[in-house]
């Protein structure tokens, strides 16, 4: 229920939301409190110091490119693959692995297909990896015929989570507040850093627009390239679906992306934190999730892509890049 709002929805619309009103502030802003964020390789340091707050007629003109550059990126995303492992932990100060897998995500034309490489450091059978090559061949297919309703039905339904990503980042720009934090190096990249605090003119219309009300974020936006660079939002208080019916996220769950320049201009997302516990009617759960993405690769649309997978069969080749 609570992957309902995905962890890319919320902060791009966080994203959206600093930027598109950070021309109204540029106040310093205290640094967020436990628990702590995923910690890049590469050192972060404070330099509020040395920098001046950006200028209300500097911030719109950055902003109007930070969005392009977003949305830019967002489109082109669909026509990648890519490797992810998902790291499954436990709680506590000592967490211990439950479940570790390398997939290899390709796209789909209506989203994407999580293709099993290795589980538990077991690689995936070369037969069932064959399997799997042609599961998404038989997709593509099916997304290339112009003449397929199931086709045009997955297309329609697509487009649609589309919309409401663009409206979920649209009710964004009202929910929140931002704060201008300063500069930061995160990740060896000079970014500006904003801190988004709950707008208290808003009035959500619907249970996931009530979510932005009991979380705060942060961002942190490549300021040469103006481009996101890190977000992460936190969980204030309590958060209920369905009048407490449904379920809860409890307060203090996080989430955390990271993005870097897979190509020219191109950045996409490269690592993904989940800190969730909560309520499922009356069961109680937690989920504590890293999530890391490289080996981009453009494969193009699915008529593209299908030239990748046939190629692939064709040479009888497993696939070996491993992160």
């Amino acid at each position: 229920m609570f992957k309902q709002i995905p962890l890319s929805i919320l902060t791009q619309a966080l994203l959206l939301a600093a930027m598109v009103n950070a021309a109204h502030t540029a106040t310093a802003a205290a640094q967020a409190a436990e628990p702590q964020p995923h910690n890049p390789q590469a050192a972060r340091s404070q330099e509020d110091s040395k920098v001046s707050p950006p200028s209300d007629a500097e911030i719109k003109a950055r902003t109007e490119t930070l969005l392009a550059n977003q949305h830019k990126d967002d489109d082109v995303l669909d026509q990648y693959e890519r490797i992810e492992r998902h790291v499954d932990r436990t709680s506590g100060p000592n967490p211990r692995t439950t479940d570790d897998r390398i997939y290899r995500v390709v796209p789909t034309g209506g989203g994407t297909l999580k293709i099993l490489l290795k589980d538990g450091g077991a690689k995936t059978d070369p037969a069932a990896y064959r399997e799997q090559l042609e599961l998404w061949e038989r997709i593509l297919e099916m997304m290339a015929d112009p003449n397929s309703s199931k086709a045009k039905t997955a297309y329609a339904k697509y487009d649609k989570r589309k919309r409401d990503r663009a409206e979920f980042a649209d009710v964004a720009a009202q929910a929140y507040e931002p704060k201008w934090a300063g500069r930061e190096i995160y990740n060896g990249r000079a970014c500006d850093v904003f801190e988004l605090e709950h707008n208290p003119e808003f009035h959500p219309h619907s249970m996931f627009q009530d979510a932005f009300v009991h979380i705060a974020a942060k961002v942190w936006v490549d300021h040469e390239h103006d481009q996101l660079v890190h977000a992460e939002g936190r969980v204030l208080s309590d958060i209920s679906f369905g009048g407490g019916i449904l379920g809860k996220l409890y307060k203090g769950s996080f989430v955390a992306l990271d993005q870097s320049e897979v190509e020219p201009g191109i950045w996409l997302p490269t690592h993904y934190q989940y800190d969730f516990s909560g309520r499922k009617f009356l069961f109680s759960f937690e989920e504590h999730e890293l999530i890391d993405a490289s080996h981009y690769r453009r494969v193009g649309n699915p008529p593209e892509a299908l030239t990748v997978v046939h190629n692939e069969l064709a040479s009888g080749k497993t696939f070996d890049e491993d992160p």
